[in-house]
């Protein structure tokens, strides 16, 4: 752990992903229930938003098709259960709640990471009551039931190309700055219960068919991770493909290359997931493996499982996982009891050399704020905001977008400044510095939508003259600063 000398010592990232989940699935998380009036939905999620926003957060995870059905207008499938307690019921008002999480997110310069369960159907089968407009009534042949549930089954071309399909559509209508996946691909197993199938192996299998199924399941899915990936690409760019996998790929015991951990079950074996292979051949922009666990943990340890991930992310932005949802909870450890945990987690993340920023499971925790997680964050780690990070892709592009027509007016103790920028279509934000040390975070005084800001003038230093103001485009990538004389 750093020593307090050290910690005093800490510059903070100027490019640092802080990102939150936000859960549909089972109302956890947004909207609070079914059937709310359009203006308790927005209300319940600006609030969410501004507290994300108080405490330094920049990216929200919003889960949009939590059990194949849509927190959003689709010609694919139908409305979603957790809007309006049925499923296929459109919100009044022909209210599109994405659209509108999607301009209030930016309107905060925080980014909006568009969530998808791709292969997560129907949950409880037996009470469910699925609309007629769900692809289940078109073509059964692509579900398994597993369990209660009922999962689209990868092992179809037909189910990958058309769980692309649905995931393009909000690619192309929407302004999303992601596409994102949590960890289920192939469902966590269930004790003696084989995943049935057997008929879509023997059917579909190739080359793998007879012996070598889990072979087959994991190329099912590095194809749709692939496939999905030159869509996004081919379309738009600029917008991030991420998955948060289980923290564990294999564990050493079963793969050299794995980590020092000793869950029953990972990634490759039990999901289908080969994440290494995904960052290998940089089919993602980030890899964000879910660590909810504490430091010093004998069977998946938080500091292992961060700097396993460290040496093997290959060429995509590494974010880490945190689960702030069980501060405050003995059941999962004594360490979620003691001081705080995540505050430790935090410290200990400074020591990772490629690590580039963390998400948090879930909003819900944030309003709860259990152990005092939010002022530990605002206060000892995110006092300064932080921009989000370019890809690796995204580095080889430069922000060529020019600051011009700057006019500056003076009232009421601040400098209302104005400007204009070329291709303003192509920009996310803009950022404003006291100083010209633009790489400095401690120099931010603020970030834009809009292309005019107000600046109190007991934000600037006395003597200060001027200030620098640089572009965000949609590549994340900063435009050279430009600087501004102040009126009086």
């Amino acid at each position: 752990m750093l020593s307090a000398q050290e910690k005093s010592e800490y510059q903070p990232e100027k490019f640092q992903f802080r990102g939150v989940w936000i859960a549909t699935v089972r109302n956890l998380d947004w909207p609070s229930q079914p059937g709310l009036t359009v203006a308790e939905m927005k209300a319940e999620y600006i609030l969410q938003l501004d507290l994300l926003k108080e405490i330094g957060m920049n990216a929200v995870i919003v889960q949009v098709r939590p059990s194949g059905d849509a927190m959003y207008n689709s010609s694919f499938e139908p409305w979603s259960l957790y809007l309006t307690g049925k499923q296929g019921l459109p919100p009044p008002n022909q209210f599109d709640p994405l659209t509108f999480m999607i301009e209030e997110t930016h309107a905060r310069c925080m980014e909006f990471h568009a969530w998808f369960n791709p292969f997560r159907a129907v949950p409880d089968v037996e009470s469910a009551q699925i609309s007629p407009d769900h692809i289940f009534h078109q073509h059964p042949e692509w579900f398994v039931q597993y369990g209660p549930h009922l999962y689209f089954n990868p092992g179809i071309d037909s189910v990958r190309s058309f769980t692309i399909d649905v995931i393009m559509d909000v690619v192309k209508r929407y302004d999303i700055d992601a596409v994102h996946f949590d960890d289920y691909y192939y469902p966590y197993r269930i004790n003696s219960q084989e995943y049935p199938d057997q008929e879509s192996f023997r059917r579909h299998g190739g080359s793998f068919f007879p012996d070598r199924k889990d072979d087959w399941r994991r190329n099912n899915i590095n194809e749709f991770v692939r496939q999905l990936n030159d869509s996004i690409n081919m379309i738009k760019p600029w917008v991030h493909f991420g998955i948060s996998p289980f923290g564990v790929w294999r564990n050493k015991s079963q793969d050299e290359r794995g980590s020092e951990t000793q869950t029953l079950q990972n990634n490759y074996d039990d999901l289908y997931g080969d994440a290494l292979k995904w960052v290998e051949e940089s089919w993602l922009d980030y890899i964000l493996p879910q660590c909810y666990q504490y430091l010093g943990r004998d069977i998946m340890d938080y500091r292992i499982v961060t700097k396993w991930w460290n040496d093997n992310h290959g060429n995509v932005n590494y974010y880490i996982g945190q689960g702030p949802f069980r501060l405050g909870n003995a059941e999962r450890g004594e360490p979620w009891t003691i001081g705080n945990e995540i505050d430790r987690q935090l410290y200990f993340n400074r020591q990772i050399s490629d690590l580039k920023g963390s998400a948090y499971f879930r909003s819900e925790t944030f309003a709860e704020n259990p152990l005092g997680v939010n002022e530990i964050l605002k206060d000892k780690h995110y006092r300064y905001p932080a921009l989000t990070p370019a890809s690796y892709a995204d580095s080889m592009h430069v922000n060529t977008a020019n600051i011009v027509d700057v006019s500056c007016a003076y009232s009421a103790e601040k400098y209302h400044i104005k400007w204009s920028v070329e291709a303003p279509e192509k920009i996310l934000w803009y950022v404003v510095y006291r100083s010209e040390d633009v790489q400095d975070a401690k120099q931010v005084i603020q970030l834009s939508r809009s292309n005019s800001v107000s600046i109190h003038k007991a934000l600037l230093e006395k003597g200060v003259s001027s200030v620098y103001i640089t572009s965000i485009d949609r590549y994340r990538s900063e435009s050279e600063p430009v600087r501004i004389d102040l009126c009086q």
